[in-house]
């Protein structure tokens, strides 16, 4: 996302040389949440302005309604219980200005990671879960839910 929404902001080029320009240069504000400290990486210093570590309800719960014009989370709901699930949607529109969007799989697809408990698929959502909180725009996919809320 970073390399898409900078575009040619993203690097400095002067004659026949070019360099990645500082992030306080950048344009484009980037924050993400990581639930597990032990899965970040250089490249989310070079893809996020600021991560935030901790658990997603608790980390949302902290920012400012409308802070960001768009929120995404991309094969996150399915590591949620239900209500939860249902509250981290309702944090999402909160948080957006604009737009939501959150993807999630169709089928059910077990996983059980003891070393990372975030990594426990707990739910399946179907289009219909998606829609009752707020999520009714579906894009065409053949795996995933796509779908998208829009202020």
């Amino acid at each position: 996302m970073r390399n898409n929404l900078e575009g040619v902001n993203l690097f400095r080029i002067e004659g026949d040389r070019g360099w990645l320009r500082p992030k306080s240069e950048w344009q484009i504000r980037i924050d993400g949440i990581e639930g597990f400290a032990g899965y970040i990486t250089p490249v989310h210093d070079w893809a996020y302005n600021h991560v935030m570590v901790g658990e997603a309800l608790d980390v949302l719960a902290t920012i400012g309604s409308g802070r960001y014009e768009l929120a995404i989370a991309i094969d996150i709901l399915e590591h949620f219980d239900r209500e939860p699930g249902v509250r981290l949607l309702a944090e999402l529109r909160r948080v957006a200005s604009r737009a939501a969007l959150v993807s999630t799989p169709k089928l059910f697809l077990p996983q059980d990671v003891p070393a990372n408990p975030y990594e426990n698929h707990r739910s399946q959502w179907s289009r219909a879960d998606l829609a009752s909180s707020g999520f009714a725009e579906v894009l065409p996919n053949a795996e995933s839910w796509i779908a998208a809320w829009r202020a």
